[in-house]
């Protein structure tokens, strides 16, 4: 971390047992100018690395929410918490709204009661991937519910009246502990078993390795940033193209890995083929 870093702060990690959560508790937790409270739904936290406190918390409880929060005063809060199985947010939508939007809102309440920064994960399937690459100016048009849930929960954090940044990104990968396998762990755990895969080469976007995410997520959590930003790997591939070089990199065989379109998935929510973001 650089020397940016102010005062002695406080902050609140939502979402903590996850791929992003536990690396930002890792990170964040090493580094002792941080009062750091870690939360998530299950009754212990799953990270074991560094310094930081931590409580069940459902956010979708607004009351639980609004409380904790404001008991735990914090300067900042940043959530990593969502539903992000993109199938079954198509198909249980009031699940996806409550994890998507209302648990954003109740967040947003707590940080206008306490004060604090909040600083909201989303994604870039808020655009439809038609006109891609993207901007952080570019208007979005989600194709699927999923989509549209993390519109809206960017929307209740706009109009929260709270400091704020939002951070876009995509294409998550990286290794923690008892969590849902993202791409990259799929992939090894077919390939290491010489299990054939088929994988779409006609999405394209950055893959971006989690604990560069939660670097950027810090550095906004400690300095004073506001607003908008897409966060994301620099290099542009195909998912197909993504999986070949893993396989390369564990030294698994590519030729397990055969090239489909995504319509031959037949998923139940569309997804945006070329939803590239534009990284400076």
């Amino acid at each position: 971390m650089d020397s940016v870093a102010t005062a002695y702060r406080r902050i609140l990690i939502t979402g903590a047992n996850g791929l992003l959560g536990q690396s930002l508790v890792t990170l964040i937790g090493g580094d002792r100018r941080y009062d750091v409270l870690a939360t998530a739904r299950d009754p212990q936290p799953k990270a074991t690395d560094g310094s930081f406190g931590y409580t069940t918390l459902d956010i979708g409880d607004r009351a639980a929410t609004v409380e904790l929060v404001t008991d735990f005063a914090p300067d900042v809060v940043i959530n990593a918490a969502a539903m992000t199985h993109v199938d079954k947010c198509e198909t249980e939508r009031e699940l996806c709204w409550r994890a998507n939007v209302e648990a954003v809102e109740h967040l947003v309440a707590g940080c206008r009661r306490a004060g604090a920064k909040l600083i909201h994960v989303s994604t870039d399937y808020v655009f439809d991937g038609v006109d891609g690459p993207y901007t952080e100016g570019d208007r979005p048009n989600p194709l699927g519910y999923y989509g549209k849930s993390k519109l809206a929960g960017e929307n209740a954090v706009r109009g929260g009246e709270i400091e704020h940044v939002i951070v876009r990104t995509m294409v998550l990968y990286g290794h923690a502990e008892g969590v849902k396998k993202n791409f990259a762990l799929w992939l090894v755990d077919e390939l290491s078993n010489g299990r054939p895969v088929r994988i779409v080469e006609d999405q394209i976007g950055n893959p971006t390795l989690v604990d560069d995410l939660a670097q950027a997520l810090f550095r906004l959590a400690v300095r004073e940033r506001t607003g908008l930003y897409h966060v994301s790997g620099r290099e542009i591939c195909s998912r197909y193209t993504f999986a070949r070089r893993l396989a390369v990199i564990f030294g698994y065989d590519e030729t397990l890995i055969s090239p489909i379109k995504t319509a031959d998935l037949n998923q139940p929510e569309p997804r945006p083929l070329n939803s590239v973001f534009i990284v400076l």
